[in-house]
């Protein structure tokens, strides 16, 4: 499978907005299923999920960089380059 397919490979839902249940389960899930080489780029809005310090930890474990769209401009989460 191509990396850059658009597919999705991590997902999950929960009833609160904390990191390791929603962004960090989702994450795990994917690094689960395909290993992140070291060009890993992760993209995502500003929510709180993704800003923590946790999430954060965790790409970093990961070696993964982290992408951020800029606040109030949601278009910004549709290209995501390194």
């Amino acid at each position: 499978m191509n990396p850059a397919d658009r597919q999705v490979i991590g997902w999950s839902l929960s009833k609160d907005m904390k990191a390791e249940n929603t962004g960090m389960a989702a994450f795990k899930q994917a690094c689960r299923k395909h290993s992140p080489d070291d060009e890993l780029v992760f993209h995502s809005d500003q929510g709180v999920q993704y800003a923590c310090r946790a999430f954060a930890d965790k790409l970093e474990d990961q070696d993964a960089s982290q992408s951020m769209s800029r606040k109030g401009n949601c278009w910004d989460n549709a290209p995501a380059v390194r």
